[in-house]
């Protein structure tokens, strides 16, 4: 896009004020951060679990790695703020659907998805075991806790076997803090958007600390119509150090949250309407009025508290063992329509008044799906009357890591450990809002096929409430449209050997696994439990490399690693089925090679990074909606889901990153990232519609020489810091985003091969986005009063941010934020 005017001048005064201050060197820079806002050790910010949280400075060979303090993610991060913006302003990061809702946003690293990103918490995996997402929403107020995130991008330092392909992101709590104090903090921002913190540490009392904070949050919505939101938050840590040998921290942390969603692609006669009713690219088409009152038709709650115990133990001088014992629970979902509730718009809006009147119709109260053969579909139903459903996702997990060092203090180090993980999911769907009805029904099916089994009839509904459903959800005879479950055992084991001699560094990596999976369908069997064959996948990973430090301020490096991954378990079977898919998913086979040029001076940090990732024997998955005739015989949009069995994709590019101390007063950063990320060869592909698992379309697809989409493949930042006065700093971040391609489309694809054309998704306009933040902090006696203002997308931008098989997707426009915090 282009610069008008005023971004111009904006500019322009920015680079004169780098010229200006350019030369003035004078003070140290930490070289362990992008954007710092403190010169300290990102060591000596831990406590305990330092051990089996595997972070870049535990290692003398070098990887591609960015890391965003607490200052930093307290300054740009707290308020109404996606996590995940925060990495922005790190080389080859694009975040996508802010619009959607509060915590949907999408994070990409390199191209690959949280699916195939790597996130921990203390050094816990995170990302969901099914099917390897993670969900922001789930950890909404994680800013409020944390000490520092570390992006390790690419092979990176972890030693488990995981889902590292694009990354590793490491997010490290706070533990219980050695000096007693705390903090009050409010924040306010765009669309009544409210929230309120107060943390407090006794400090160590001779053995003993705690450390807790609680936060409330509020907003009438996030951007779009109809994502409102409230959450809340919970931290608890108790340290406990019965001498110099062993420590012990108990931390648990949860943050149930509840907020309305939006689809943030549509289609251009969806974008069409929202113009003509004057709702611009805030338009939420499952937004509407009950009563009056707004209402979303779909709506997200989930509350997911997670607890873990650090054991850190120091042998000897030369010997430590780090242990982390785990568990969460997670209990909630997303609402939906069931029955005659599309069709249902006034203006473009869903007319939920309405819903009441169709359902006043329906004889005694009942509605749902009524048999209605015909002679193409002998097992076709029919909707009647208009509700609202939960598909509800709850799980139990729990597990441990663990990790022995040796030191033998003669540059020789040594890791060796273990890595158990235990998972239970459960899948069903229970009724939120029958609209005055008493009962709503639906079809079992038999032996996961369209035959109809036995009719289940439902009279309870069930809140959204995040606290709520810790306690509260259907059972058995209370559910409807799915019930399933899943098992997933994980047991691994890793170790590391690393050498250091002189200004010469070398290490190896291994680890190998086993993964056991088994599921449980009762819906798809005739309201009987039939459970799947159990499946066990062995997976492998090896990594190495090696460090030359050319004198003080140069390093070279180069890292090369192989992993065998097995697949998830939402690959492994038939949809709505335990049967296996034919033929059988195999392990993806991913390797990756990365060198690396590091410049580090008192005032010049400056990183070079180059990377070429193939990934093999991939399985795809994609959802959509095609324009249909529901069975009620209304012209919609019905939803598909399209699986690619066997995608090859390539990513190679490189990143350039750098911090500068300039002057005592500024400050600047900056990044440059160039990628090619491409699909290799051809698949076998199937499109079926996932309402009545019946197969509309299959073959094989060439994707050879189609862009990867998705994420921006040029990435460009910009970033100063300008201090006036000891007490009063701006900030201010340019990004660049370009080389962006929609998702691909199979119809498209076989579309362009019959021309003998080489299949391209929709290229997406690059785009500018600035954003910039004000502190004034002072302080009387030992206190401190710190007031932040931020501003996001300072120009108001409504660029195009995504382009999947449901339409066009725009980013979020102005937004701000501000607060103040009282320190104690």
């Amino acid at each position: 896009m282009r610069l008008n005017s005023t971004k111009l001048l904006f500019v322009g005064a920015f680079a004169l004020a780098a010229t200006m201050s350019f030369g003035q060197v004078t003070e140290p820079i930490d070289s362990t951060s992008i954007n710092n806002e403190e010169n300290v050790s990102l060591t000596e910010t831990l406590i305990v679990g330092k051990g089996v949280i595997d972070l870049v400075e535990d290692r003398k060979t070098p990887v591609a790695v960015s890391t965003i303090t607490k200052e930093a993610i307290q300054d740009k991060a707290s308020g109404n703020v996606d996590f995940p913006e925060i990495f922005t302003t790190t080389p080859s990061v694009y975040v996508a659907d802010q619009s959607s809702g509060f915590g949907d946003s999408k994070m990409f690293l390199r191209g690959f998805s949280s699916q195939n990103t790597a996130y921990l918490l203390n050094g816990q995996p995170i990302n969901g075991m099914e099917d390897g997402n993670l969900y922001w929403s789930n950890w909404s107020a994680v800013a409020e806790i944390a000490n520092a995130v570390q992006v390790q991008r690419g092979l990176g330092s972890s030693k488990l076997a995981i889902s590292s392909v694009g990354g590793t992101v490491n997010m490290v709590t706070r533990a219980t803090d050695k000096q007693q104090g705390g903090y009050v903090r409010y924040n306010v921002g765009n669309d009544s958007y409210q929230s309120a913190t107060i943390a407090y540490n006794t400090g160590m009392k001779g053995k003993w600390g705690a450390s807790v904070l609680f936060n409330h949050w509020q907003a009438h919505r996030s951007y779009a119509m109809g994502t409102s939101g409230s959450g809340q938050a919970y931290f608890v840590s108790v340290g406990y150090k019965p001498n110099e040998r062993h420590q012990f921290n108990f931390m648990i942390f949860g943050a149930p949250q509840e907020h309305g969603q939006n689809y943030s692609t549509k289609s251009e006669s969806q974008w069409a309407t929202a113009e003509q009713f004057g709702y611009g690219k805030k338009y939420n088409n499952q937004y509407g009025y009950l009563n009056g009152e707004g209402k979303n038709l779909r709506t997200n709650y989930y509350h997911k508290p997670v607890a873990n115990l650090n054991w850190d133990w120091t042998i000897n001088d030369n010997a430590s063992l780090s242990t982390v014992l785990y568990a969460s629970t997670g209990t909630g979902g997303g609402t939906g329509g069931q029955g005659q509730t599309s069709s249902n718009q006034v203006n473009g809006m869903i007319n939920f008044d309405n819903f009441s009147v169709i359902n006043a119709q329906q004889a005694d109260g009942l509605g749902g799906y009524f048999h209605s053969p015909t002679n193409s579909n002998p097992y076709r139903t029919q909707s009647k009357g208009a509700a609202i459903r939960t598909s509800v996702n709850n799980h139990f997990w729990y597990g441990g890591v663990t990790n022995f060092n040796y030191d033998t203090k003669t540059g020789w180090q040594f890791n060796l450990g273990a890595d158990i993980r235990m998972y239970k999911g459960y899948h069903f769907q229970q009724m939120n809002n029958l609209f005055g009805l008493t009962t709503w029904q639906d079809y079992t099916k038999i032996n996961g096929t369209n035959v109809l089994g036995p009719v289940k009839q439902v009279t309870e509904t069930f809140s959204t409430n995040p606290w709520s459903a810790l306690f509260n959800s259907a059972d058995k005879s209370q559910r409807t449209g799915r019930d399933y479950r899943e098992d997933i055992n994980y047991q691994g084991v890793f170790g590391q050997v690393e050498y250091t001699t002189g200004r010469f560094s070398v290490f190896a990596q291994g680890a190998v696994s086993n993964q056991f999976y088994q599921k449980f369908d009762t819906w798809n069997y005739g309201g009987v439990e039939t459970a799947s064959e159990k499946v066990n996948k062995t997976g492998w990973n090896v990594k190495g490399g090696a460090a030359f430090q050319i004198n003080e301020e140069n390093t070279v490096f180069a890292n090369a690693g192989r992993y065998s991954r097995q697949p998830f378990l939402d690959n492994v079977f038939e949809y709505n089925k335990v049967d296996l898919r034919k033929p059988s998913i195999d392990n993806e086979e991913i390797t990756g090679f990365e060198i690396g040029y590091k410049y580090q001076t008192r005032n010049l940090r400056v990183n070079v990074n180059a990377y070429h990732t193939t990934w093999g024997n991939r399985f795809l998955g994609m959802s959509g909606t095609v324009r249909g005739v529901n069975d009620a015989g209304e012209v919609t949009q019905l939803p598909i889901y399209t699986s690619y069995t066997d995608v090859t994709q390539v990513h190679k590019g490189i990143e350039v990153d750098f911090d500068a101390k300039l002057s005592k007063a500024f400050g600047m950063y900056g990044f440059l990232s160039v990628g090619d990320w491409k699909y290799d060869g051809e698949t076998p592909f199937e499109t079926m519609y996932t309402d009545t698992n019946e197969v509309i379309e299959s073959g094989k697809v060439d994707l050879t020489g189609s862009y990867i989409g998705e994420a921006a493949q040029v990435t460009f930042g910009l970033g100063t810091k300008v201090n006036f006065t000891r007490n009063l700093y701006w900030d201010v971040d340019f990004m660049y985003n370009g080389g962006l391609y929609g998702q691909v489309n199979p119809e498209n694809v076989i579309a362009s091969a019959e021309k003998g054309e080489v299949y391209q998704a929709a290229r997406i306009s690059p785009f500018v986005r600035a954003n910039t933040g004000l502190t004034y902090s002072f302080k009387i006696g030992s206190q401190k009063i710190k007031f932040r203002g931020n501003v996001r997308n300072l120009f108001n931008d409504q660029y195009v941010s995504k382009i999947d098989r449901n339409g066009i997707g725009y980013a979020v426009g102005r937004t701000w934020s501000a607060g103040v915090t009282y320190s104690f």
